[in-house]
């Protein structure tokens, strides 16, 4: 389901997936799991650095053949606190470091849910443009069908 967000710069999306809070969060937490879920099929993703921690590098490659790769996210994670939340964004690169172009900030939060994990996509923008930019780029189809992905994945298992 889509979200109104409170912040008008923000797009979001929460779903209901019906798996534990444990199985979501290692989907996102192991490298070789995430790559089955994280860019839209038939395109393939490869994580190239994921350090799971504050200040840690988050750069993933993205393949229409599964041969030749090209960048799709460069980026910092800003908060990781196991089972609750996972913060990221494109401002930064490894270490803190200003990156070239920055766009967005994505935060993703699992809660407890009596259907299984209350899972909340958040995408965050420095102004109306950028946000109005990402939701023309296919923002609700190109997150819905990732998060639809990880919860196959995870329901499946």
């Amino acid at each position: 389901m889509n979200d109104s967000s409170a912040n008008p710069f923000d797009l979001t999306i929460t779903r209901i997936i019906h798996a534990p809070r444990q199985r979501v969060w290692g989907a996102w937490a192991d490298p070789s799991t995430f790559e089955k879920w994280w860019i839209p099929a038939p395109l393939t993703c490869k994580a190239r650095e994921m350090e799971l921690r504050p200040g840690g590098s988050f750069r993933t490659e993205m393949s229409e053949d599964g041969v030749s790769f090209e960048p799709h996210i460069t980026g910092c994670f800003l908060a990781v606190e196991e089972l609750e939340r996972i913060v990221f964004t494109d401002a930064l690169v490894a270490g803190w470091r200003p990156a070239d172009s920055p766009f967005v900030t994505a935060s993703f939060t699992f809660a407890d849910h009596a259907q299984g994990t209350l899972y909340t996509s958040t995408a965050m923008h420095r102004n109306r443009a950028d946000r109005d930019k990402h939701e023309q780029l296919g923002f609700h189809d190109g997150w819905g069908t990732v998060i639809n992905q990880l919860a196959k994945l995870v329901e499946t298992r």
